[in-house]
């Protein structure tokens, strides 16, 4: 029987928010078992609490929000994911602003802090999420499917496909042979070179830089453009490589953008509220139906009780 884990002691993160550009400063903290992943706005009121669930999703642009009554917290997408991944199954997030940190893009620095010291085990079966009927979210439009299918063990299994030259299609797996900490959480966030400016020009991406994802240059710029990103970045003579990437980085895999959409998908579907026993499979997946999936699932559990 495998038992509910929660953090050893208190880990604190601070740095600005990718899309809101505010400086946060983040503390997870071990919970009592069956509590589950909670967010507590601690400049709002330590009534602010947010419980990670599909159902108080209430944006998905770009980044995963959560909300409940005034509160909200936003890009909630690396911590969950790193939580799951790492087996956690009940912690307390306290956040003092409205965005979760970037950080370096990946949920790195959540598995360094916390993988080496263990975790605490609590004296609680872990409650995992077994579903009756397989669920498929479809997003015509953007060629978008996520399918979850009853399964003994859990497996992820994510392609994507941006039309992307630099890119190509990539896949990336998640399964019971594949160590998160090392293969999934340590794979960065990305965007691409001509998205930059128009989402700088819709308020969005206030907080990124080179330092904290991967940028493709997908389509020729020219040496103007290269400049006007070194300035909206505040970084000197950056260059475009060879093989379509800004030339400040080192790839950590040569798939790491489908890896990091992985990382992304594992966050999501934790907020179906525990540990997915599923066959999980997924093209195109973004946060908009990867939530959605999540709810299905949450009003599946509901219908069988």
């Amino acid at each position: 029987m495998q038992l509910q884990q929660t953090l050893r002691k208190n880990y604190s993160f601070e740095g600005k928010g990718l899309h809101t550009g505010k400086v946060a400063r983040m503390t997870v903290c071990p919970a009592p078992a069956d509590t589950g992943i909670r967010f507590i706005r601690t400049d709002i009121g330590k009534d602010a609490v947010i419980e990670a669930l599909a159902e108080n999703v209430s944006n998905t642009a770009r980044s995963t929000t959560i909300s409940k009554g005034d509160a909200s917290v936003s890009t909630i997408e690396h911590i969950m994911s790193a939580l799951t991944g790492m087996g956690v199954d009940n912690a307390l997030i306290e956040i003092d602003n409205i965005e979760v940190p970037i950080l370096d893009g990946s949920a790195k620095p959540y598995i360094d802090a916390i993988w080496n010291d263990g975790f605490e085990e609590q004296d609680a079966p872990r409650r995992y999420i077994e579903i009756q009927e397989t669920i498929e979210i479809v997003n015509k439009e953007k060629g978008s499917v996520v399918r979850i299918e009853p399964a003994e063990e859990f497996s992820y299994d994510i392609l994507v496909d941006f039309n992307s030259r630099v890119l190509g299609v990539q896949n990336a797996v998640w399964n019971a042979g594949v160590t998160y900490a090392e293969e999934i959480g340590t794979c960065r966030t990305f965007v691409f070179f001509h998205e930059i400016e128009f989402l700088f020009n819709n308020g969005l991406v206030k907080g990124g830089d080179v330092d904290n994802a991967i940028v493709i240059v997908e389509h020729p710029v020219t040496e103007e453009q290269v400049n006007r990103m070194s300035q909206l970045f505040n970084v000197p003579a950056l260059s475009v490589r060879e093989d379509g990437y800004l030339s400040n980085l080192t790839l950590r895999f040569p798939n790491e953008c489908a890896r990091h959409k992985l990382l992304d998908l594992i966050g999501d579907l934790r907020l179906c509220g525990g540990f997915l026993k599923a066959r999980i499979t997924a093209e195109k997946a973004g946060h908009g139906i990867n939530t959605t999936a999540a709810k299905a699932v949450r009003q599946q559990l509901t219908k069988s009780i």
